[in-house]
């Protein structure tokens, strides 16, 4: 499973708060503990006014990287704002996010395809709007990796977020994602399926139920990777059971291993 870290983010108050301050020393605390915690990418996401992303986005960019050991995901809603902050990134990550929406891939599959040590977010959507059913989350995911392909990204290279969908207003979130899921993995075997786990619980009430339920039966579909809060040692504890239920796990080693090193422990 391929953890991206969600917590540097300045839609999250608490980080918007240490954005505002540039406090430094808290977004540095949010990269070693998210480390810690095995995420395998740091997201990095000012979520601000247009007018003061970049700024932001280089100042989390160096406060990360002076403390980082894994890749950033730099993340933004402008792809022109992914190519100017580009060059600031020391080492290869993730480009989180393209899309079908106006000139998205047009202007970052050319970057993709100039740094092929790179992986990009690929989200299910177009200019027709975010895709709630099975058939156009496949039809939109199968269209991007076509895309990709022009330039030479290879499906490797390519994390389709499926796009999750709170349970209070779409009934069907589940199934309509894991049936895509299965559907882009038939065809795709070698892509990475992910998506931004929290967007399930939104609004309501005991969200580690929500989250941990939806993270075992995504994974029994086939989701390879999800954005999310790695350091909640129950969601931990969680994901690391199911890799042991669905055989990914030999002998149970990971998940006793993370035991003996206090990483899980009994859920609450």
């Amino acid at each position: 499973m391929i953890v991206i870290g969600e917590k540097i983010n300045g839609a999250v108050p608490k980080t918007r708060a240490a954005i505002e301050a540039r406090d430094k020393e808290y977004i540095q605390e949010l990269v070693r503990i998210q480390e810690a915690a095995g995420c395998d990418y740091i997201d990095v996401c000012a979520s601000t006014d247009a007018s003061v992303e970049y700024d932001t986005l280089c100042w989390l960019i160096d406060c990360v990287q002076e403390v980082n050991t894994k890749p950033i995901c730099i993340d933004s809603p402008d792809p022109n704002m992914l190519v100017k902050v580009f060059p600031k990134i020391n080492e290869p990550g993730l480009v989180n996010s393209v899309s079908l929406e106006g000139n998205k891939c047009d202007i970052l599959f050319p970057l993709l395809r100039d740094n092929p040590e790179w992986k990009i977010v690929a989200l299910a959507s177009s200019d027709n709007g975010v895709p709630y059913t099975a058939d156009e989350k496949v039809a939109n995911c199968f269209a991007l990796i076509e895309k990709a392909a022009e330039y030479g990204i290879t499906e490797d290279r390519i994390m389709n977020d499926l796009l999750i969908f709170d349970a209070s207003t779409r009934s069907d979130c589940l199934s309509a994602f894991t049936e895509a899921t299965r559907r882009v993995k038939e065809k795709y075997p070698n892509t990475i399926v992910t998506g931004a786990l929290s967007n399930i619980s939104f609004t309501l009430p005991v969200k580690k139920a929500l989250n941990s339920a939806f993270l075992v039966l995504a994974m029994e579909a086939g989701l390879d990777s999800f954005i999310g809060d790695l350091t909640n040692r129950d969601l931990k504890a969680v994901m690391m059971a199911a890799d042991v239920l669905l055989d990914n796990d030999k002998h149970c080693r990971k998940y006793t291993t993370a035991f003996r090193k206090g990483e899980i422990g009994p859920i609450k």
